[in-house]
């Protein structure tokens, strides 16, 4: 096949193109410039996208002897990526823009203008599987559960995983990646991974949103709709959070109180106690399938709501407004705007994006 490499500069994009080449395709290298004014250095694992990044992923590429090229996606990125990230937080909601960069971006943008030059696929280093199922494509976890990205893939579409190539699906241990690198003499093979957001690689969310949104006084209250204390900006929170709250009223029992919702129309935060992040249901509009759609509008499956945590047992119902889930035992600090990905044992069945939840304790606890 012809196969487009997508190569961010680290380690796993650097192995999955060299296997691309081993495995007989002809294989162009490109890197995505997605800032205008991207940083000039990386800082251990903070940030992404630097001169830096582009510069290992050209040596990378004259390593393994393909073509290399620079493509500027930072008009896009800023669009479908950063200013959604912005417009969740002031409608709030809780935005993942790792998914987002997948869904708009690395799978839909880039995957169009490759398909439009005449590639048969792109290429990258996410460690996922793809299985030919009795009713087409299908995708799957990664082997190593530790490093498993399919989560982050569950935006993928059927016609977009037709045209993708993961070559590190089946690898046993990022470990063996690393040793590869080095093997095959690749400048990257101890470079550290990314984990910070991209467009923030200071790591100061809270800092980066007040600039871009401001910050306003707010009243923050309890679940019967009492004031407990006074926050600097809703934009600041998130569901499930217990430190920086600087609340005037102690608990009744004493207890430490977390956040439960952020209400952004009336500028309001409402607190409450652990129990009370246990989520009984959730649902949302926003949804895609990884492939062939369930054939029933029941069913059973798994959850998963965040990208490293545990799979919930569950019980799904698709309509015509969307998908709602009723986890088999509650779901803890579930917020609006996170994605929910459906599971049936390994096979990623399809995601959609939190819209509503409902608690699983009644308000007077």
């Amino acid at each position: 096949m012809r196969i487009l490499a997508a190569m961010s500069g680290g380690v796993d994009s650097a192995v999955a193109a060299a296997r691309a080449v081993e495995a007989g395709h002809d294989v162009t290298g490109v890197h995505l410039a997605l800032s205008r004014a991207g940083g000039t250095l990386r800082t251990g694992s903070r940030g992404c996208c630097t001169i830096e990044d582009a510069m290992d992923a050209r040596r990378a590429s004259d390593m393994l002897g393909i073509p290399f090229y620079v493509w500027d996606f930072s008009e896009r990125f800023r669009d479908d990526v950063i200013d959604d990230f912005i417009s969740e937080y002031q409608a709030g909601r809780t935005p993942n823009p790792c998914m987002r960069c997948n869904e708009k971006i690395k799978f839909a943008a880039l995957l169009e203008r490759a398909i439009e030059l005449g590639f048969d696929a792109v290429c990258t280093g996410h460690y996922a599987t793809l299985v030919d199922g009795e009713n087409g494509l299908e995708l799957h976890r990664a082997s190593d559960n530790a490093k498993d990205q399919s989560y982050v893939l569950g935006v993928l579409t059927a016609e977009q995983l037709a045209h993708t190539y993961f070559p590190l699906g089946e690898t046993p241990s990022k470990a063996l990646v690393r040793a590869e690198a080095a093997e095959r003499g690749l400048s990257v093979a101890q470079k550290p991974d990314s984990h910070d957001i991209c467009f923030i690689p200071d790591g100061d969310t809270r800092g980066w949103l007040a600039e871009k949104v401001g910050a306003e006084q707010g009243e923050i209250l309890d679940r019967n709709g009492d004031v407990v204390g006074s926050h600097d900006g809703a934009h600041a929170f998130t569901v499930g959070q217990r430190r920086g709250l600087k609340l005037g009223v102690p608990a009744p029992d004493g207890k430490p109180r977390f956040v439960l919702e952020v209400r952004p129309v009336s500028n309001t935060v409402v607190v409450g106690p652990k129990e009370a992040l246990a989520i009984g249901e959730i649902s949302g509009e926003r949804h895609s399938w990884a492939g062939a759609a369930p054939t029933s509008s029941n069913f059973d499956c798994d959850v998963q709501i965040r990208a490293h945590s545990e799979p919930v047992p569950a019980r799904a119902t698709v309509a015509a407004d969307g998908v709602t889930v009723v986890p088999a035992v509650p779901l803890d600090g579930v917020a609006p705007g996170q994605t929910a990905v459906l599971y049936v044992g390994t096979r990623v069945l399809g995601q959609f994006t939190i819209d509503r939840t409902v608690s699983a304790v009644p308000v007077d606890v």
